[in-house]
């Protein structure tokens, strides 16, 4: 039997007195197992440069920080919060997707997730609010209690492990659900995300689905991924997910998104696929 992994430690809140820019930087030094020599040779400075900014005798200059947040491959939301702590305004803008400077993005995406059809494909942020998706998923959301699909914005995790959405229709829900969760738990242990963190601790307590499986059988499992098994309109539909972010971004909310992709785990799943999907 799966079982999702204990809840991460407490990282603070948006809303906590911020740390100095050097403890910063030390923490995400030990995130990625680097020494000091090592960060400042791929820096272009020097261990005692860098031990300097982390006890707090020394202030680094603008340009310092974001290199050191390149080579500390930081994401860019936390990296205007490393400009900030170190006394410097943020680099990197959050622009609203429904903003009019991202209208190609936006058109982009659209057709993205329809070239996917008749397979399932949305887009979503950084705490799973779904921003846009196609015909395929909605497809698979049928048969949802109508409460859930009426809150806005959708969110793809409350959708999948809430005991009246998807959840009773899966499979090997508790595989799936650890898979989910443990997702949930390598992001909050790279972002101070509020909203991420409350999101977790509400999916992670929904209880399970009545009459709801284990796990699926052996024999159902593709040899080279874990699949999300799903019961739809009397069959049983096997996906394999993928998920695709852009590279470089230089706008917060551009680098939270995220396309993920329902790929059919066996050639049955993508022939009934494409019964469904007009």
């Amino acid at each position: 039997m799966t079982t999702a992994s204990a809840p991460p430690p407490t990282s603070p809140s948006p809303e906590s007195t911020p740390a100095p820019v050097g403890t910063l930087l030390r923490e995400w030094r030990g995130r990625r197992r680097l020494s000091q020599l090592e960060l400042a040779l791929r820096a272009d400075s020097s261990a005692r440069h860098i031990s300097f900014i982390e006890t707090g005798r020394s202030r680094p200059s603008q340009e310092m920080v974001l290199r050191l947040a390149e080579h500390l491959d930081i994401p860019v939301r936390e990296r205007n919060a490393l400009l900030i702590a170190a006394g410097y305004a943020p680099t990197f803008p959050e622009t609203p997707l429904n903003d009019p400077s991202m209208a190609a993005l936006r058109s982009s995406m659209d057709h993205l997730l329809t070239c996917y059809e008749p397979f399932p494909a949305l887009v979503v942020d950084g705490t799973y609010n779904v921003h846009a998706a196609n015909q395929a998923i909605t497809t698979l959301l049928t048969g949802i209690d109508e409460s859930l699909l009426q809150q806005q914005p959708l969110n793809a995790m409350r959708l999948t492990m809430h005991p009246r959405g998807l959840a009773p229709r899966i499979r090997n829900y508790l595989e799936w659900r650890g898979h989910l969760l443990h997702q949930m738990e390598r992001q909050l242990a790279l972002l101070r995300s509020a909203p991420l963190r409350a999101l977790y601790e509400e999916v992670s307590g929904y209880p399970l689905p009545e009459g709801g499986r284990e796990s699926a059988a052996a024999g159902d499992h593709a040899p080279f991924a874990l699949p999300m098994m799903i019961e739809h309109d009397g069959t049983v539909l096997s996906f394999i997910s993928t998920i695709t972010t852009f590279n470089t971004p230089m706008d917060v909310t551009v680098s939270e998104l995220a396309v993920e992709t329902f790929l059919p785990a066996n050639p049955e799943t993508a022939a009934r696929l494409h019964t469904l999907t007009p």
